[in-house]
Parts: C-alpha cells; structure tokens; sequence
C-alpha cells in the first residue's frame, strides 16, 4: 500500500508540471563544472586549450521510481580575432532527458557563440558576451499515463478513462540565452585564475509549451549566477572553489564545493592530474567527486547522496554522474598555445 501511495504520489506531481504553467526548473547536473554552456553561454571558450568536448550521463532515483536520465554533449572552438588579444569562441550543446514512468522527453540543440575582449594589455583579464539559442523538442508517452480517475473503490483500474484531454503528444519552440562573464589572472602566476558570469536563460518566453496547446503559458525565464576561483597550493597542488545560484520563478539552486588537486608527474607541464572533493546541492544533496585527468582526456564520477526529505524512500541514493573531456591545443599557425595572454581558467 505503501508503495502505491509513492508511485501515485509521484505520478501526480509529474501531471502537474505536465498540466500548469512550466513551472519546474530546467536540466541541471551535479558536475556543473561540466556543463559550462549550460550554466551560461559566456562561459564558452574560458579553458586552457583550443578545443573542448565533453560529454555527461546522469541517471538518478533509481530506488523510487523509473531512473530518469539526462545526457550532455558540448563542444567549442576557440581562436583569436583581430590585431589585438581577443577571442572568439564557437560552439554548441545538445542536451536529452527522459523522465519517469511516463517517459517525458526533451532534446535540446543549442548553438552558441562567444565573443572575448581583452581588458588589459599586462596580463589575462577577459569581459565576454555569449549567446546561445535553438530547438527544444518535448514528448510524453501517453498510453503511460495514470491518474486518480483511474482508481474506484477497489484499486487502479487501467479500464476507465484518464480524464484527461491532451491536444498533443509532442510540442517544440525555440530557446534563447544570453550571457556575460569576466575572466581574470591572479596576481602574477598565469594558472591562478577567477571568474564571475551572469546568464539570462529563456528571455525569449517562448509560448505555447504545453501539452495542451494552451498560449497563455509561456516559459519562465531563468538567472544563473555562477563564480569560480583557481589557486595554486604547492608546485605540485593546487585547488579550485566553484558555486552555481539559478532562480526561474518561485525556484531555486544553490551549489557549491571544491576540489583539491594533484600533479602526478611534471610540475609546468603535468599529463597526469587527480582532483578530488565534493560538492552540496543546499538541502538536497552531498555529492562527493573523483576527477583524473590524463591529457588531453579526463574523466570524473560523482554521486548524489540525497538529504531532502525524499531521502526516506529514496534510501539516501540520489544520482550517479560520468563524465568525460577531451581538451587540448591543435596545431594552426594561430593556436592559442602560442598566445601571450588567452580567456582561461
């Protein structure tokens, strides 16, 4: 009885995101760090090298209900513009989540493109303006749905009516964002770095994103608030401290944590990294991380130990994460490899 009352309870709250306004917040992840076009498009580009790809696979509440799992593809290009030391970025994301029992599904195709303008002539200090924007695409499985029409006196009854009247399976619209951030050096040491960015996600409000097809529902825009900082501890040891704020309408994320890192071989030019440490979802998750890097490829595993208060049916087990980032130079007459001072972080 117990465990009908959870599935019901659950199913419940998925019709309500799927019948109201969109009111829940978007596709997140715990290695946000991971995810940086999707944090905010001004963040593209602000690495050490000229390309980046990475990759991430969440699959979360395994021990509650059907795992929903979300995947992450980004990429970006970095080169320089102009006479000057400034930069321009180019890439895009493609994200998918499946949810639940119901199977809701949405793929985004994002591209996005970046423009970084030097603020000083003596050392690393970037002010960047990136926009990303594209098709969103989202489905639900409809012969999966159940409602408490469904349930006499008896029990659920798969012979009666859901008593509901979707309009469609499937809807799409497009998505836009826009975002700022400022990247700079650290004192004298090119590898001690901060940044600070600000994103405005959905400023398009797109509408109609309903089941039912209803055009007074619009998407409810997002702010993203994100701030890192990168020092070197010994030659050999460094650490980073990165937080992640995001509000879209009533709701909130706050996440911070950091990891402390280890060069494994050469102190200036290192191949082999191992960075460990953990991070907090506030008053939802403890998320302990384990990244190595053996360049240009890294891969890192998080898990979500779940505190809220659906920890007691879902036994403390959250979500587990892998991803994986391939990051480095390429050989062109104008790689960044070459270049004095560079977006970085």
């Amino acid at each position: 009885m117990k465990k009908l009352l959870l599935k019901t309870t659950l199913l419940f709250s998925l019709l309500l995101v799927i019948c109201l306004p969109i009111l829940a917040q978007d596709i997140h992840f715990s290695q946000f760090s991971e995810t940086p076009l999707l944090r905010n498009p001004a963040l593209a580009g602000i690495f050490t090298g000229d390309i980046r790809i990475q990759t991430v696979y969440r699959t979360q509440w395994n021990s509650v209900t059907v795992p929903y799992q979300t995947g992450s593809l980004n990429g970006e290009y970095k080169k320089p513009v102009g006479h000057g030391d400034d930069f321009l970025t180019i890439g895009g994301e493609i994200l998918y989540d499946k949810a639940g029992t119901v199977a809701l599904q949405a793929t985004h195709i994002l591209p996005t493109v970046n423009y970084h303008k030097s603020l000083s002539a003596d050392r690393n200090m970037y002010l960047s303006l990136g926009f990303m924007g594209g098709w969103v695409q989202r489905s639900i499985d409809r012969s999966k749905v159940t409602t408490n029409s469904q349930f006499d006196g008896t029990g659920f009854n798969p012979g009666l009516a859901d008593g509901e009247s979707f309009l469609r399976n499937s809807y799409s619209y497009l998505d836009a964002s826009v975002g700022m951030s400022f990247n700079a050096q650290i004192g004298e040491n090119i590898d001690n770095n901060i940044f600070i960015g600000l994103a405005y996600h959905h400023f398009n409000k797109a509408t109609k994103v309903s089941f039912y097809g209803n055009p007074n529902y619009e998407m409810i825009p997002k702010w993203v608030a994100s701030a890192g900082v990168r020092m070197n501890m010994t030659e050999y040891a460094f650490f980073t401290i990165e937080g992640n704020y995001s509000k879209q309408g009533p709701f909130t994320e706050t996440m911070a944590g950091a990891l402390y890192s280890w060069k494994l071989d050469d102190m200036d030019a290192p191949k082999y990294i191992l960075h460990a440490g953990a991070y907090m979802r506030w008053k939802d998750a403890v998320i302990p991380m384990v990244k190595m890097e053996m360049r240009p490829l890294s891969i890192a595993v998080s898990y979500d130990g779940n505190i809220s208060q659906l920890s007691t049916a879902s036994k403390g087990r959250g979500g587990l994460e892998i991803s994986l980032t391939y990051k480095k130079f390429i050989e062109r007459e104008n790689s960044n490899a070459e270049a004095v001072r560079c977006p970085r972080f």
